[in-house]
C-alpha cells in the first residue's frame, strides 16, 4: 500500500484534547471549544494529523461529560453546535481532522429516555431501553447479581418502585440495553448527525462493553492479580462479548456512507491481542487503542513482547497498530517511569506511588519512549501535555478532587484528577495562559506552582526541551519514507537494548539497560532523546539513525 493510497488513519498521530483542561476561551476556568479554536495554530505547528476531543455533549457532568444527556447538543460550558461546526471547518483548514468521543454504553440519568423510563414504571416499554431487573431475596432487596461498578461499589441502584437498574460506572450513568432495536437505531442516527457536520471519525468509549449476558450471571472467579489483567475474565458477562461486533459492523456501514475515510478507534480492553484484533477486522472498526503498550513496564523483554504481539495479531486482520503512552484515565508516564518498576503496571486499579519519584529519570525515559512510540509501524496518540513533559500531579488537596472514583471508593482511591490538571501555555504562575487575561474563574483543578518551565512559551525554541523533541520527531515522521504504516525488523543488540530497522534506511535504538551502548553502524543521527557521547547511547536514551540503503 503506497503512502498516497493509504487511508490517513493507518499512520496518523492523533492528539488527545481533554477539553476541560486544554484551553479556556471565555475565562470561566474550564476549557472549551473557543479555547481549542484559539490553539489550532499550535497544534498545526506541533505536527499532529488529528485531534480526539473528549465528550463535549450536553451533560450534568457527574463524570465530566461521560454522562451524556443529549448526544446532538454541545454542553453550554463548552460552547454550541455552531461553534463545533466552526471548529471542524477551521481545523480542516489547518490540515487537522476532528474525532469526538461517542459514549454508547450508557447515558446520563438526565437523558430523556431514562427520565421516561423512571416515569413509566416497571414492565413498561420505556424501561426496555435500559437494563432494569427485579432484585434477589424474598423482598427483592438484594441486587440482581454481584456486578461491581468500575468506580467502586455495586453496579446496581434500587428505585423507590423496587426495581434495580444497572450502571457499570456511576449511578448517574445507567447502562443501555443494546439488544433493543431503538438503541441501535438511535446511535446510528447520532453518528450520521455528526458525520454530516464534518467530523472525521469517533473514539468509542468502553467499546468492549455494550452487550451483557442475557441471564446476567454473577461474575466468574477473578484471576491472579499477578497476570496484569485481573479486571478482565474469560467469557465475562459484561465485557468483550462476541455479540458486540455486530454493532460495529453496522457502524462501519454508516461510516462508509460518507466520503473521506471516516474512521473509528475503539477503547477496548481485551484479554489478548487476538481478542483486540476482533474489533478491527476488515468489516469492523478501523483501529483500537493498544493498552498493552501503555501498561508495559520499562523493560526490553516486556516491550518487545507487546510490540510483537500487537503487530502480529493486528496485521493478521489487516489493521494497523496504534501506540499510546498516556491518556485522561491513567497516571502520566513521566511519573510512572520515574519510580522503580518491579512489575507490569496495571490499569483500573488504585494508584499508590511506590517509593520516591525521580522525575529526572522519568522524564529521560519519557523522551526515549516518545521516540520508540513514534517510530513503530502504525499510528500513535499523544495526550495533551505529554509533549510538555507534564508529570502526574500527585498532591492535589482532597478538597479539590472531582473524579467520581474518589467518592465511590469511600475516599480510598484519589481517582484520575492528577492527569487532568489544565496544561500550561505561558507565564510564571497560574493559570499559565490556560485562561485569558482577566479571567474570572480559577482553573477547575489547581495547577502546581512549579510549572513555569513546562509552559509552551518556555519550551518553544529550546532545542533541549520536550516540546521541541516532539516537534522534531513529528516533522521527521512526516518526512521520512520509512515511518508511519509499514513493517519493521528487529536487530541483534546487547542485552537490555532494543533496536529495529525500517525500510528505507531507518534504525531506532533504545537503551533500556544500566550501561552505555554503542550505536550500530549508521550514516547520520536524525534525532536523539538526549545528548550523545560520540557514537554511544547512554542508559534510558533513544536515537533515530539513517543507514546505508
Amino acid at each position: 500500500m503506497s503512502p498516497t493510497s493509504a487511508p490517513w488513519w493507518r499512520s496518523a498521530v492523533i492528539y488527545q484534547v481533554y477539553i476541560r483542561s486544554f484551553a479556556d476561551g471565555n475565562g470561566d476556568g474550564v476549557g472549551d471549544i473557543a479555547g481549542i479554536r484559539s490553539r489550532l495554530p499550535y497544534l498545526k505547528s506541533l505536527g499532529v494529523d488529528a485531534i480526539w476531543i473528549n465528550p463535549w455533549y450536553k451533560s450534568p457532568m457527574a463524570d465530566h461529560g461521560y454522562d451524556v444527556a443529549d448526544f446532538r447538543e454541545i454542553d453550554a460550558v463548552f460552547g454550541t453546535v455552531a461553534e463545533a461546526e466552526q471548529l471542524i471547518e477551521e481545523a480542516h483548514a489547518h490540515g487537522i481532522r476532528v474525532i469526538p468521543d461517542i459514549v454508547p454504553n450508557h447515558t446520563s440519568d438526565r437523558h430523556a429516555w431514562f427520565q421516561e423510563a423512571l416515569a413509566a414504571g416497571p414492565g413498561s416499554p420505556e424501561r426496555e431501553r435500559y437494563v432494569f431487573r427485579e432484585g434477589r431475596g424474598d423482598d427483592g432487596s438484594l441486587p440482581p447479581n454481584d456486578w461491581v461498578s468500575c468506580f467502586g461499589g455495586p453496579a446496581w441502584t434500587r428505585l423507590p418502585d423496587g426495581q434495580w437498574y444497572l450502571h457499570l460506572f456511576a449511578p448517574e450513568q445507567p447502562d443501555l440495553n443494546w439488544e433493543h432495536p431503538e438503541v441501535r437505531a438511535e446511535f446510528e442516527s447520532v453518528l450520521r448527525f455528526w458525520f454530516g457536520r464534518g467530523v472525521d471519525g469517533f473514539r468509542i468509549d468502553v467499546a468492549h462493553g455494550l452487550i451483557k449476558h442475557p441471564e446476567l450471571p454473577d461474575l466468574p472467579p477473578r484471576r491472579s492479580p499477578d497476570d496484569g489483567q485481573a479486571w478482565q475474565h474469560v467469557d465475562h458477562p459484561h465485557w468483550d462479548r462476541d455479540e458486540v461486533h455486530d454493532i460495529y459492523r453496522a457502524w462501519r456501514r454508516v461510516a462508509d456512507e460518507f466520503p473521506g475515510d471516516r474512521s473509528f478507534v475503539a477503547e477496548a480492553w481485551a484479554d489478548t491481542p487476538e481478542r483486540l484484533a476482533a474489533y478491527v477486522r476488515r468489516d469492523g472498526l478501523h483501529t483500537a487503542f493498544n493498552f498493552d503498550f501503555l501498561m508495559s513496564s520499562w523493560h526490553p523483554k516486556d516491550l518487545r513482547t507487546v510490540i510483537d504481539g500487537s503487530l502480529e495479531m493486528l496485521g493478521a486482520v489487516g489493521a494497523p497498530a496504534t501506540w499510546v503512552l498516556s491518556n485522561h484515565d491513567v497516571v502520566r508516564h513521566p511519573s510512572r517511569y520515574g519510580r522503580k518498576a518491579t512489575k507490569r503496571w496495571v490499569a483500573n486499579t488504585s494508584y499508590e506511588p511506590e517509593g520516591p519519584l525521580d522525575l529526572e529519570l522519568g522524564t529521560r525515559r519519557a523522551r526515549a519512549a516518545a521516540l520508540l512510540m513514534l517510530s513503530l509501524p502504525g499510528g500513535a496518540y499523544v495526550y495533551q501535555g505529554e509533549e510538555l513533559g507534564l508529570p502526574e500531579v500527585e498532591d492535589l488537596p482532597e478538597a479539590v478532587l472531582q473524579d467520581p472514583v474518589w467518592e465511590r471508593s469511600g475516599h480510598t482511591d484519589r481517582g484520575r484528577d492528577g492527569c487532568r490538571v489544565p496544561i500550561a501555555w505561558s507565564g510564571r504562575s497560574t493559570p499559565y495562559g490556560f485562561s485569558p487575561d482577566g479571567a474570572t474563574g480559577a482553573p477547575w483543578l489547581p495547577q502546581p506552582a512549579d510549572w513555569a518551565p513546562h509552559t509552551v512559551a518556555a519550551q518553544s525554541g529550546d532545542p533541549d526541551s520536550m516540546l521541541e523533541l516532539y516537534r522534531t520527531a513529528l516533522r521527521l515522521r512526516r518526512e521520512h519514507p520509512a515511518l508511519g504504516d509499514g513493517t519493521m525488523t528487529w536487530l541483534e543488540t546487547a542485552e537490555g537494548v532494543l533496536a529495529f530497522s525500517r525500510d528505507p534506511g531507518f534504525v531506532c535504538v533504545v537503551n533500556l539497560s544500566a550501561e552505555p551502548c554503542p550505536l550500530p553502524d549508521h550514516t547520520s543521527v536524525l534525532l536523539a532523546s538526549g545528548p550523545l557521547q560520540g557514537a554511544v547511547l547512554a542508559p534510558d536514551q533513544a536515537a533515530w539513525l539513517t543507514v546505508q540503503v
